[in-house]
């Protein structure tokens, strides 16, 4: 029978000192305050540590007497994969990314799957403060991190007084985009909004749903067209609005296929993102619709695709988003009251608008 095999032992921080001839604390500077040591003593403990196999100080028992985690964690009530999916949670990702980049920390991802209220994987992160990116406002994942006691920053909703905030002036960017329509001769319209509300719905919106809705950006968008528009004379609950629980292209291209369906006279769709907008032009497309001659499309967000194509769309800055609810939560020790970070938005005018034609002239596919 062999002889059995002999581990190595690990080698600790009080192991790789005693083989060095420095102090524990010299070591640990190495690791944590590489600016307290020559570059040729530092240079000598890590090749001694490589050496010796010793693997750096202990993350875990580090922050637990620094009370550090290191980390900022982004919580966003979307499956993970939306991160990396979604062209506007992208650029939201990458801002903050880049933030914790120029601070030295990490960022922990804490996905909460929309419908489910288990909040563990709050309870569970270990971050030193948390970015909250588009949530409604009774969320219990919310709730969760507003019970922890480390810093919070909210990206664009909910609105909670005496918590840091970064977003866009939702009602003036979007009512731009409605005074351009209205002086196009827009009555005729329609709107195809993001979800309202933690519950599942995927059809016609009723002037309750609209204005109770917990998702407040979909709700203040809504709010402001129906300002301009009834200020143009028309009638608000005679405009269809349809919601959509997924933000994809496909569910965009569904909800426009429902509304058209339902209100052929429609002139122009209004998109309250534009992912949804995307959709309403394929589906136009499908229709045999020209779009703008007869139809007007117009979305929210400007995403690289949107420019693309030319459509017309409200433009904001969603890396600066994340750039700045990162730089505003890293620095949030020296601030003692709460600060709101308004974004610049640009309605840019593209190929997807143009005044509608008449009844007459207007022609609407099968």
């Amino acid at each position: 029978m062999g002889r059995p095999m002999r581990m190595r032992r690990q080698a600790t921080l009080a192991s790789l000192a005693a083989e060095l001839g420095v102090s524990r604390t010299t070591v640990s500077n190495a690791y944590n305050r590489p600016d307290q040591l020559s570059p040729e003593l530092r240079r000598r403990v890590l090749e001694t540590a490589r050496r010796l196999g010793y693997p750096g100080p202990d993350p875990v028992a580090r922050s637990l007497r620094t009370r550090r985690a290191g980390a900022v964690g982004l919580l966003l009530t979307e499956n993970l994969s939306y991160a990396f999916r979604d062209p506007a949670a992208i650029g939201v990702l990458e801002g903050l990314a880049l933030a914790c980049e120029d601070a030295g920390v990490g960022l922990h991802l804490v996905p909460a799957s929309p419908g489910r209220d288990d909040v563990a994987a709050v309870h569970r992160a270990g971050v030193d403060g948390f970015v909250v990116y588009s949530v409604p406002d009774d969320d219990p994942h919310l709730a969760a991190v507003l019970a922890r006691p480390v810093p919070t920053v909210i990206i664009d909703q909910p609105q909670i007084e005496g918590i840091d905030r970064v977003g866009p002036d939702d009602a003036t960017a979007i009512s731009a985009l409605a005074e351009h329509l209205i002086g196009l001769g827009h009555r005729q319209i329609g709107v195809l909004c993001m979800r309202l509300g933690r519950d599942r719905s995927d059809d016609f919106v009723s002037l309750e749903r609209q204005r109770t809705a917990h998702f407040h950006v979909q709700r203040t968008r809504l709010e402001a067209l129906s300002t301009a528009f009834t200020k143009a004379g028309v009638d608000w609950a005679s405009v269809p609005v349809v919601e959509r629980f997924d933000h994809t292209v496909d569910e965009g291209a569904s909800a426009a296929r429902q509304l058209l369906g339902a209100y052929p006279q429609v002139t122009a769709l209004i998109c309250t993102s534009d992912i949804l907008a995307l959709g309403a032009l394929a589906e136009a497309d499908r229709r045999g619709l020209r779009v703008p001659a007869d139809l007007t499309v117009t979305g929210f967000d400007g995403i690289a695709e949107a420019e693309r194509l030319g459509l017309t769309t409200v433009h904001q800055p969603v890396l600066e988003k994340g750039r700045a609810a990162g730089k505003l939560l890293l620095a949030s020790a020296d601030h003692v009251n709460p600060r709101v970070i308004t974004l610049e938005t640009d309605l840019r005018i593209g190929t997807t608008s143009a005044p509608p034609r008449t009844m007459e002239e207007h022609w609407f596919g099968p």
